[in-house]
């Protein structure tokens, strides 16, 4: 049984990083397809699709690469199940003075650190990538 599928979709990006796959399939979810989508917009990832099966779907993200290193360069979980983290609009903090991105889940649901700032909304804080 796994207890947080955030942190596991987080880890099977960043092994898939490591290891230079051109591919790295996660049990989907709609928070999963939310950031995947982000990573898309910020262009971290080069592409992402949904594959339906019988069960609950299976969310394949394509990596991107740039002159054979990873776009990535890190990602870290922030707010844990044990954990939780939440922030007011004007202290979502700011990852490498804005070369990074945070990701929130707040009452408009899933958004980037940039895009809750000018909607002027907190929420918890999911994760950070850069």
């Amino acid at each position: 049984m796994m207890t947080d599928p955030l942190a596991d979709m987080l880890t099977r990006i960043r092994n898939a990083n490591r290891m230079k796959k051109e591919h790295v399939d996660i049990p989907a979810s709609k928070m999963k397809i939310a950031i995947a989508k982000i990573l898309k917009e910020e262009g971290y990832i080069k592409n992402l699709r949904v594959i339906k099966d019988r069960k609950q779907g299976i969310l394949r993200v394509f990596m991107k690469y740039h002159d054979g290193e990873p776009v990535i360069e890190g990602l870290q979980r922030i707010s844990k199940p044990s954990r939780r983290v939440y922030v007011k609009h004007d202290t979502i903090p700011k990852m490498l003075n804005g070369l990074g991105v945070t990701i929130l889940t707040t009452s408009k649901g899933i958004v980037s650190g940039r895009e809750a700032s000018k909607q002027k909304i907190g929420g918890e804080l999911i994760c950070s990538i850069w």
